[in-house]
């Protein structure tokens, strides 16, 4: 029976390359959230200086490669650059590494972050051995055959596929951690949480959806999305263990409710790491994601053809 099933693993493993346009475009949104951060906000907003020299110790980091503040505005503008090539898919056999490198220097080097920033680190470090092994050019380009042929070719893919194993069970830790923690405090557990996050004066509201809002946060009505935060967060850590055909519904309840997060919190960027992350967790990397079919479900997937849902997700 064991070998039944080692057979059946490998033969899976040769049949599915995890190269795909699904791992690409979680590495886009990870570096989308990075860049937009960067882009528009300037360098002295987030690193720390003294008399002029940078004021933070960590040698490893891309910022320090020269101290002096008044080069800050140029390796910025090298990270955004690097971070492009990212976000459009290209050599990531090269700018992996790079990516990995900017999301570790900002996280341990700038002194305003969000959790969107911590994110990156991890989860561009966990992508490494994925980005070092694609031969592709594009990582929306299709898995070629001769692709194939490569000496180590079965090594490669058993090392993708444990490491994305390893990212799927991350994220669904990421969420059961949050929720455990959340249940700690008496604000989550008595449902008022939501009105002290969204009346704070720096992580609050804006002013103009104040007054849409208000009803709810100075009624019981608060507890809606103070708890359907944690029922949420709690379905999402169970999709670790879900039947593949309920992934698809998982991600848009996921993703709605980070978006949410970003216009009331304006955790822009946050939010778009955060939907990286979730792709690699709730869309089977073995697939392909479809582009060409906007009017329709936004993958190739109808998901009330039963046909099509046992095509896709087996």
């Amino acid at each position: 029976m064991m070998q039944d099933a080692k057979k059946q693993l490998t033969s899976w493993i040769m049949e599915n390359p995890p190269w795909t346009n699904v791992y690409g475009l979680a590495r886009s949104l990870i570096a989308l959230g990075t860049l937009l951060t960067l882009l528009f906000n300037p360098a002295s907003v987030f690193f720390k200086t003294q008399n002029q020299v940078l004021d933070f110790s960590n040698t490893f980091s891309l910022f320090l490669l020269f101290p002096d503040f008044q080069y800050i505005e140029i390796i910025k503008a090298v990270c955004v650059c690097i971070l492009v090539l990212v976000v459009i898919g290209w050599r990531p056999r090269l700018t992996g590494f790079f990516h990995w490198w900017i999301s570790y220097s900002f996280q341990n080097s700038a002194v305003t972050l969000d959790g969107g920033d911590q994110i990156a680190a991890v989860f561009t470090l966990l992508l490494l051995p994925l980005t070092l092994t694609d031969p592709r050019k594009w990582h929306w380009a299709p898995y070629e055959e001769s692709y194939a042929e490569r000496r180590l070719e079965p090594y490669y893919r058993s090392l993708c596929w444990a490491t994305l194993t390893v990212i799927r069970i991350q994220v669904a830790m990421l969420y059961f951690n949050s929720v455990v923690a959340k249940l700690m405090e008496e604000e989550w557990q008595n449902g008022t949480a939501v009105y002290y996050y969204l009346n704070d004066p720096m992580l609050g509201l804006p002013d103009a959806l104040h007054g849409l809002f208000d009803f709810m946060l100075q009624s019981k009505l608060v507890m809606i999305p103070t708890w359907g935060t944690l029922i949420v967060q709690t379905i999402m850590f169970c999709a670790l263990f879900a039947p593949k055909k309920y992934w698809r519904l998982v991600l848009f309840i996921s993703i709605f409710m980070h978006e949410i997060f970003a216009v009331m919190l304006g955790l822009t960027s946050f939010s778009i790491t955060v939907s990286g992350i979730l792709v690699l967790f709730l869309i089977p990397a073995e697939k392909t994601v479809a582009w060409n079919h906007f009017t329709k479900p936004f993958f190739r997937y109808n998901f009330l053809n039963k046909r099509n849902r046992r095509k896709l997700f087996g």
